[in-house]
């Protein structure tokens, strides 16, 4: 196993504060941007610090998916989409550099410029950027695109097109988009949306087209080939327009990716001892100190390799729907937390191996700090004290219990929570005061093997307090349905976080996406607090308002008790065929599919 470090940084917090430096006072063209300061790389770079530009091209890789598809559109809410698909064979005006918080360099633009106060952003498109069908990419696509992402398309577009005032051409190849909003991300965020060729739908409907009509896009992978629900082939396009871009040297190395679906994750997991799959992500610790010891493990044919990383730990868990009585009751949010025995699952399923998520943004300078809210924390949670719970200017910890199955503290705290919210057990069930027996239905994708052990130990404490518990397993297209009509009490729940946090804190619990169908916000939380600290994180201008904002919300989101949170994936663990290489250097996010299999290589042992 290969256990691999960062030599050239020292902590994320250094490399934050390295990027929060004085900002340029003047609009100019720019080969790129960062969230605040300069980006780190020069205009003359000659590859991404963690790609290697003289990786060999050629190789196959295969990877799988639990679930099934439908759709290939990943721009519409319509649809089982593979979730690599947007990733893989879509660009955008700008590219993210992995190794900084937030930054951005030129992709189908060569240039961008704003103003120090970020209220327009204007893009240069390259001359030679081209759709995969060889038309080249115009300012008309740009504008298309945005619009009609922006109106029809997902609801993780619309948030952005809300805060732009306009967009138009200002030359043959240069568009200039004006924001109606104070915020100093939308400039970035402007230059992440995917662009499609306007003429592929012209006459029709964007978000009704057929499983065999694939968007276009200007991507090095194409899909080349797909059975619905079985698999997607994407092959790498030899005439693709940006092989000679320093953004691209070492990057998109295969010459075919594929991807198989399987039933549920323990056959896919056998798929991967045959061979039949090149890599497979681990995410429990006893599994992979453990089920790695088959023969192509033993024989050297599969390696494993664990990959840090920097980032926050984001939120992982199980969420309560504040939208359904009783759980919009904090004292039965709380009840439910503490009924939850963390340690005896964690034991059970991980043999205690991966610690607990504490917070929201746990594990990073982001968190919020042990013990009472002080200095500017204390000054942003102080104007909604009296909404909030005392514990979010007091300070909060979980609850933890002695890691026996019985659990008998914690559930007495329940028992006495669930009184004070009008419960009582009567013959052993847990009845309001109208007689009616609290019920409660998890919901649950077919295949998710691990939430359904946890939820199984879960639901015997749930019964032990006289709740009756449903675990309903649904496919993966019912699942997406009912949890985008928010029809669920509790479900699984994961929420990945950057080192640079920005409006996609809204999409995930601001208070207007509570009510937007289809939204991240599956706990439904409405809370002025919430939406003023992400307001200030957006706004800030410094690195201490910045960080003083996001543990703020921190501590909002996590006394909120809207997440039951499990374990924390504080380090990547890929297992992968022997020919499958990537570069010493790693960025500071880790893991992601922009490193695998973004920046990987075939090459034979």
């Amino acid at each position: 196993m290969t256990s691999i470090s960062f030599p050239k940084v020292s902590s994320a917090a250094a490399l934050l504060a390295l990027s929060l430096a004085g900002a340029k006072s003047v609009a100019e063209p720019r080969h790129g941007i960062a969230m605040y300061g300069d980006p780190a790389l020069p205009q003359d770079f000659v590859s991404l610090p963690y790609a290697n530009p003289d990786a060999p091209k050629g190789g196959r890789v295969v990877t799988g998916n639990g679930g099934s598809f439908d759709s290939l559109n990943p721009f519409v809410r319509k649809g089982e989409v593979p979730w690599q698909l947007r990733f893989f064979a879509y660009e955008s005006l700008m590219g993210r550099n992995w190794d900084e918080p937030f930054a951005l360099y030129g992709l189908l633009a060569e240039s961008i410029e704003t103003p120090e106060d970020r209220s327009w952003v204007e893009f240069t498109l390259r001359e030679e950027a081209r759709f995969s069908d060889g038309a080249p990419v115009t300012v008309e696509d740009v504008i298309w695109s945005y619009e009609t992402l922006g109106t029809v398309g997902h609801p993780r577009y619309l948030g952005f097109w809300q805060q732009v005032e306009s967009i138009e051409a200002t030359g043959p190849r240069t568009v200039r988009i004006t924001f109606n909003t104070e915020d100093r991300e939308l400039a970035l965020l402007a230059g992440l949306r995917p662009i499609l060729q306007k003429a592929q739908f012209e006459g029709k409907s964007f978000e009704d087209i057929t499983l065999q009509e694939v968007p276009i896009g200007t991507a090095p992978y194409v899909v080349s080939n797909f059975e619905a629900g079985r698999f997607v082939t994407l092959s790498r396009n030899a005439d693709y327009w940006g092989n000679d871009l320093p953004f691209r040297k070492g990057t998109n190395n295969f010459d075919e990716i594929k991807i198989d679906f399987f039933g549920d994750a323990a056959v896919m997991f056998e798929a991967f001892k045959a061979g039949e799959i090149s890599y497979v992500r681990e995410f429990n610790a006893e599994k992979w100190a453990t089920a790695y010891d088959f023969p192509l493990a033993q024989s050297g044919d599969v390696v494993k390799s664990e990959i840090p990383h920097q980032k926050p730990s984001g939120i992982t868990g199980l969420v309560l729907n504040t939208r359904r009585a009783p759980l919009d009751d904090i004292r039965v949010r709380d009840a439910l937390m503490h009924v939850f025995n963390f340690e005896f699952i964690n034991d059970t399923m991980t043999g205690g191996r991966q610690p607990r998520i504490s917070s929201f943004f746990s594990g990073s300078l982001l968190a919020m700090q042990d013990g009472p809210a002080t200095g500017r924390v204390a000054e942003l949670l102080a104007p909604f004290a009296a909404d909030l719970p005392a514990e979010a200017l007091e300070g909060y910890t979980l609850p933890q219990s002695d890691g026996s199955v019985r659990n008998r503290k914690n559930l007495r705290k329940a028992m006495g929570l669930m009184e004070a919210a009008g419960y009582s057990v009567v013959d052993g069930k847990m009845q309001n005061a109208a007689g009616e027996v609290l019920t409660l239905e998890i919901l649950l994708k077919q295949g998710d093997t691990e939430n359904k052990a946890i939820t199984d130990i879960y639901r015997k404490s749930l019964e032990a307090l006289g709740i009756d518990v449903t675990i309903t397993l649904v496919d993966g297209p019912q699942y997406n349905q009912r949890t985008g009509a928010f029809d669920f009490d509790i479900t699984n729940y994961r929420r990945a976080i950057s080192l640079s946090p920005g409006n996609e804190q809204r999409l995930y619990w601001g208070s207007d996406a509570a009510e937007q169908e289809g939204s991240r916000n599956l706990m439904g939380v409405q809370s002025p607090a919430i939406d003023a600290m992400i307001t200030e994180m957006l706004t800030a201008t410094s690195q201490e308002d910045f960080v003083a904002a996001t543990r703020a919300l921190d501590r909002v989101l996590s006394t909120g008790r809207y997440v039951i949170p499990i374990w924390t994936y504080a380090v990547g663990r890929v297992a992968h065929n022997k020919n499958l290489h990537f570069p010493e250097t790693l960025p500071i996010y880790g893991d992601g599919v922009d490193w695998l299999p973004g920046v990987w290589w075939h090459e034979e042992q």
